[in-house]
């Protein structure tokens, strides 16, 4: 499409930089063909941008200042935060067959247009990639109260929030990814039906929590809203 991208920018460049955040993989030829646009599509999703293939200056900013899912692994030893951003961007319409595929053999073989899977995301995540046992009833958000130990939040924590009311049973769970002054910016799935990166309300937060096996680093990302809308519903 003509006006899939700013004129002044170079779409290879935009086709490696979406292949190095893990939404591709694309061909690096400079022609912003089908595939180019779904990737552009799956990033601005994860970040809560409107899902269309245009490219403006917003997007292309946060392209490039986008943290890299190895760079957190290598660089602070969180192997399951590598794990999860590896997977930012997959639906669980157009990518079904990916998603069960990465659930099944490492918790249940489920179906994610059916349950909520924020807990099967979270859980998934770390059997893929330590040895730490995720708590009974993982596929339950409110479940992840009791998993390893409490932490402040930061990089890496597994944050856990209410739906509906404090007091309920419902709830959503993800990775801490960073925060700004009104909310936490939150790697999980089942947003928007998505793996993505949404701001999430830092009142209705419930705990954060640590796995046991690791030293929590204490590092606190801090973010800007960028325009994002608060999530009030994940699905």
């Amino acid at each position: 499409m003509s006006n899939a991208l700013d004129p002044i920018f170079d779409p290879s460049a935009l086709q490696e930089r979406l292949n190095e955040l893990g939404f591709g993989p694309l061909v690096v030829d400079g022609v912003i063909g089908p595939r180019t646009e779904a990737a552009i599509v799956a990033f601005k999703k994860s970040i809560g941008f409107r899902a269309r293939p245009y490219v403006g200056p917003l997007t292309l900013k946060a392209l490039f200042e986008a943290p890299l899912g190895r760079t957190i692994q290598l660089k602070d030893g969180m192997p399951w935060m590598a794990e999860a951003a590896r997977m930012r961007g997959l639906h669980e319409g157009r990518d079904l067959s990916s998603l069960r595929k990465w659930f099944s053999g490492r918790i249940a073989d489920i179906d994610p247009r059916e349950i909520p899977w924020c807990g099967a995301f979270v859980a998934t995540a770390f059997k893929a990639t330590t040895t730490e046992e995720p708590p009974k009833g993982a596929l339950g958000a409110r479940q992840w109260l009791t998993f390893g130990k409490p932490v402040k939040p930061q990089l890496g924590a597994v944050m856990v929030f209410w739906r509906g009311s404090r007091t309920g049973w419902q709830g959503h769970v993800g990775f801490y990814w960073g925060e700004d002054e009104e909310a936490f910016h939150i790697l999980g799935g089942n947003q928007s039906d998505a793996v993505t990166v949404t701001r999430m309300s830092r009142a209705r937060l419930l705990g954060a929590r640590w796995p046991s096996q690791y030293a929590a680093p204490n590092k606190i990302i801090h973010l800007t809203a960028d325009g994002q809308p608060l999530s009030t519903r994940e699905s």
